[in-house]
Order: C-alpha cells, then structure tokens, then sequence
C-alpha cells in the first residue's frame, strides 16, 4: 500500500512528459507549417511582381511605339505642308513677274495715250481759235448764243417735256411705294379681335356667390375697392362679369378671385391679402410678356425696365385694339418696309415696338404719351436714333430720319386695317379715365374709380385728412367740377366713401 502513492507520482510524471514532448512537437509542426505557408505567399508576391512589372513594361514600350508612329505622321504632315507652301510661293512668284510685266506695260501705254491727249488738246484749241475768229464769237457768247434760240424755237416743248417726265416720275413713286407697303402688310397678317370692357370668371359652382357677396355684401364691397373693378353676380350662371375699362384691373380681379376660390376663406381681409399678391404675380407676368413681345420681333438687348413696360402694354388699348399687338405689328411691318427702302431694319423695328410705351404709365404721369416715352427711352439710355424713330409718329415732332417715316407709316398701316380700331370705345375708356382723374386731383383722395359704365365715381379718401363733413362737401365739388369739365349722357353717380380702421398688433 506504501509503493501505491509512488507508483502514481511515476505514472503522472511519464504522462506529463509525454504531454510536454507531444505539445512541443506540435507546436514545432506548426511553425513549420507557418514557414512553409509565408514561403508559398511570398513566392507568389514575387511572382505577381515580376508580372505587374513585365505588364508595365509592355505598356511603356506600347506607349513608345504609339508616340513614335504619332511623331512620323506628324512629320509627314509638316512635310506635305510645307511642298504645298513651296509651290504656292512659286506660284506667287510667277505671278507677281506677270503683274510687274503688266504694270510696266500699262505705264507706257498711259504714258503714250497722255500725249496724244496733248496733242489733241492742242489742236483742238488752234481749231477752235479759228472758228472763234472766223464767227467773230467767243467760246463762251457762241454756246449761250446756241442755247438762247434753242430756248426761244423749243420753250413749249421743253415745258411738255418737263411737265411729263415730273408726271411719269410722280407715278413711278406712288406705284413703287403702293407695291412695298402691299408686300409689306402681305407677308405680315394678324387676325385682330377688338378688346371689351368685361371679363367673365367661371365659378366651380353657383354656391360660391354667397361667398363672395359676404355678409351684407361685405366681401364683394372689399373685392370692388381693392381691385377698382365692377363685379355683376347675377349676369352669368356659374360666374361672375367682371366690368372696367382698365384690362388690367380686370386681370388683378381675375387672379385674385381664382386665389381666393382655391383659398376657400372668403373675408375682407384674406381678400386684400390675395389682390396684393395678384399684383406682385401681374408684375412677374409683364416681364414675361414684354420678354416674349421682344423675342418675337427679334430685340435681345432691350434693359429689364423697358421689357416690362413693354409687357404692360399688353393690358393696354388704343381704340379698342391692344396696344402690345399694334406694336408688334409695326415693328414686323417697319423692318419689312426698311428692309425694301434701305434704312436700317433694326432701328426702325425698335422705333415701332417702343413708339407707344409712353402709354404704360399715361394714367399715372401728366403729358403725352409721346413726351413720356422719350423721358423713358432716355433714361433707360436707348439710342438716339431709336428716339428719333418713334418720337414723330404723330407729328409732335419732326421727321428728322428715315426711320421716323417708316415708323409713322407702320402706325398708320396698323391702325387703319379693317376692325382693328372702334372710335367709339375709346372716347368711352377715355371719360372713365378722365373721371378718375378728377377725382384724383383732390387732396386726401386715396383711390378713385370710375364703374358702372362711368355712371358711378367710386371716391375713397383717406380718413386722418378728411372728415365725414370733408366727404360730404367733397363728393359735391367733384359732382361740380365733373359738369363744368366733362361732356357725358345722363346722370354720374359721385360716391364719396371715408372709413376708418384700427389696427394693432399682439407681440
């Protein structure tokens, strides 16, 4: 029982050292593996090195190759170049021999046909000094002697004469300027339609009256002040007329309706907040307008400023024929007749296209539109001769170029086609832009507008300068002074409206 213990410590110590030996012999096989494996990788980096460098050197000498095809095409380029520049200077020089050859040639030919030319002028002076002395005339006694009796034997035909060829003459003129304006308005035909004084809105639906009538007719009260348009509920089903002799007044109703239909909030102060934004809208759009007018003609270099007054001429009439669409026909019409007369195209097309924007801010500035549109066109810096075009087509001043009688024709071509212009509607756009400004002319006036046909003077002060007293007074002296300057039928209605409001804001 003794030996057990000593027999089990023999036993765990040969098991120990063959766990040692095992383990050591392992890890011994696997460094080896491990060498081996770092070998076989290494071994294939270098290969993979040799390839890389081998590829590369490939492409180098490719690369070489391709440079040095490219240097002999070039150079048997510079090669042919240069043979067809040596037998161009040969050529040159053969021909400049020729030239000095003929320009010597020429010389003693002038040289010799100048002599005989004095020599001719000699006998032509003895000739003619014995003729003298044999007439007993001078040169100059025997030419008027000659030139008096064919005057006395041949005056009435000579006037006949001149008389037929002034007539033929007259006649050639007005048959040759008939056939290039007639060409002219040809090659250029726009259908004209006749602008109205209303415009219809299409309502989604007949409830929306309501809405827009408002609450004691509230909200129709605000749409006409803010817009200075008239609005007639019942005159169409599903819409509403829009009347005013002012397109663009109806155009800012128009939009400012649709926004408010899409809003759905109906309100007095929801509308005054969608007309503003109708009017900022409206600006953009007359750019865009004046922009494509311009575009149309041809004109590229015209100043931001110019493209929108020309864009506002789009809600513009001239007895009753847009005043943008007069334009650009002239201008069509003034390059064509340029074109055939000789002047120059682009002044006169630019002459004709700006001859009436002076009537893009009439309403708002005292003078003609003609004085007006020549302090735009110099502010803006537009050239000279394009002023001078435009500035005569009614004469105001004169025809100091070419060009202003092309643009003055134009006009009168534009305006004289059949159905462009109503006489009428004019003389009735301008009493309504004359009450206005009568209205306009008093102190502590804030809008004025003139609706209903110019049967009713729609005058809005503004409250802190005119009282309810102030109103009364003033909505009679308007009355007066439109009976003493005015010509018009009936009766006209002079609505003086003052109201006040209060605001303020919770922070």
């Amino acid at each position: 029982m003794l030996g057990s213990p000593v027999l089990w410590g023999v036993i765990a110590l040969l098991a120990f050292g063959a766990g040692y030996f095992f383990r050591e012999r392992f890890a011994a096989n696997r460094a080896s593996s491990l060498e081996q494996k770092s070998k076989l990788q290494l071994e294939e980096a270098n290969r993979k090195a040799e390839a890389i460098i081998l590829e590369g050197k490939n492409k180098a000498l490719e690369a070489v190759e391709a440079a040095k095809r490219e240097e002999r095409e070039r150079q048997a380029q510079f090669t042919k170049i240069e043979e067809r520049v040596l037998k161009r200077e040969e050529f040159l020089d053969t021909q400049l021999k020729d030239i000095t050859a003929e320009r010597s040639k020429l010389g003693a030919e002038i040289k010799k046909t100048e002599s005989e030319r004095a020599d001719l002028e000699v006998i032509r002076n003895r000739v003619g000094g014995e003729l003298e002395k044999m007439a007993g005339l001078s040169r100059e006694e025997a030419k008027a002697k000659i030139m008096e009796d064919i005057k006395e034997r041949h005056n009435e035909e000579l006037a006949k004469s001149l008389q037929k060829l002034d007539k033929e003459r007259f006649e050639e003129i007005n048959k040759r300027a008939l056939e290039i304006i007639t060409t002219s308005v040809q090659r250029y035909a726009r259908s004209h339609v006749s602008e109205l004084t209303t415009s219809v809105f299409l309502l989604p639906s007949e409830d929306f009256k309501g809405k827009i009538i408002g609450k004691e007719g509230r909200n129709i009260r605000a749409l006409e002040r803010a817009t200075g348009v008239e609005l007639i509920i019942d005159e169409v089903p599903d819409g509403i007329m829009i009347s005013s002799f002012d397109p663009l007044r109806r155009e800012i109703a128009k939009m400012a309706l649709d926004k408010l239909i899409k809003d759905g909030r109906i309100q007095p102060a929801k509308i005054e907040e969608k007309v503003e934004e109708a009017r900022n809208e409206m600006n953009k759009r007359m750019s865009e307008i004046g922009e494509a007018a311009a575009f149309e003609v041809g004109i590229y270099d015209l100043p931001k400023e110019i493209i929108q007054l020309v864009g506002r001429l789009h809600f513009r009439t001239s007895f009753g024929q847009n005043v943008l669409t007069h334009s650009i026909e002239m201008a069509y019409i003034s390059a064509m007749l340029a074109a055939e007369l000789g002047a120059n195209v682009e002044i006169a097309k630019k002459g004709a296209l700006l001859h009436d924007i002076g009537k893009a801010i009439d309403h708002e500035v005292e003078g003609t539109h003609v004085e007006l549109g020549r302090k735009i066109l110099k502010k803006y810096s537009i050239d000279e001769r394009v002023i001078r075009a435009m500035e005569a087509h009614h004469e105001e001043y004169p025809f100091s170029t070419p060009e202003s009688y092309i643009v003055t024709a134009a006009d009168v071509l534009s305006a004289a086609r059949p159905g462009a212009r109503r006489g009428t509607l004019e003389n009735y756009v301008k009493r309504l832009a004359d009450l206005e400004k009568i209205a306009g002319e008093f102190e502590g006036v804030k809008k004025a507008y003139a609706i209903a046909a110019g049967r009713e003077l729609r005058v809005f002060v503004i409250p802190e300068k005119i009282d309810d007293f102030g109103a009364l007074q003033m909505a009679r002296d308007i009355a007066s002074k439109i009976q003493y300057e005015l010509k018009y039928p009936g009766e006209i209605k002079v609505n003086v409206i003052r109201e006040t409001r209060a605001v303020e804001y919770a922070k």
